[in-house]
């Protein structure tokens, strides 16, 4: 089977019920999406695919179609996406287990939403878990990276 992550397609010879996860930790050496509940619950495993926020620890690989864009991709070579940059500026990481699923549904969803409020927040965020609770700072950051992103297709 053939599946296309980070802009490079890989041939992959496993079982297509196997989960995501595992084939991008496992087979191809991505260590990005971490492995947090196995349930789709946490969010930790959070990736794009063809720019959808899916849970990788509960998607069967046979079941992708389209490009999967992990954390490790997210960014250019040259600059961090605006989420990443955000994280940063706004010191969201404590423990860092959970920031690369988080990063990845925020990007998700400021493509979807580039003004959110609060609320759209909160909700958008409230399948990606957090147990160092830093949410007060996971919402500046998204907020700040929807300034950016907005400023940038205003040029």
């Amino acid at each position: 089977m053939r599946l296309k992550v980070n802009g490079q397609v890989h041939d992959i010879d496993v079982e297509p019920d196997m989960p995501l996860l595992w084939v991008l930790r496992d087979e191809l050496g991505i260590t990005g999406p971490k492995f947090g509940c196995g349930i789709a619950v946490c969010g930790a495993c959070t990736v794009h695919v063809d720019g959808v926020a899916e849970r990788a620890c509960s998607l069967p690989v046979g079941d992708v179609e389209g490009e999967v864009v992990t954390i490790e991709g997210l960014g250019t070579p040259d600059a961090l996406h605006a989420v990443q940059a955000a994280w940063i500026q706004h010191q969201v990481a404590q423990c860092g287990y959970c920031q690369s699923g988080q990063i990845m549904n925020a990007a998700a969803f400021l493509a979807e939403n580039s003004d959110p409020s609060d609320p759209d927040i909160d909700e958008a965020m409230s399948g990606n878990l957090c147990r160092c609770g830093a949410y007060p700072r996971i919402r500046a950051a998204i907020k700040s990276a929807a300034v950016t992103l907005r400023e940038a297709q205003n040029g």
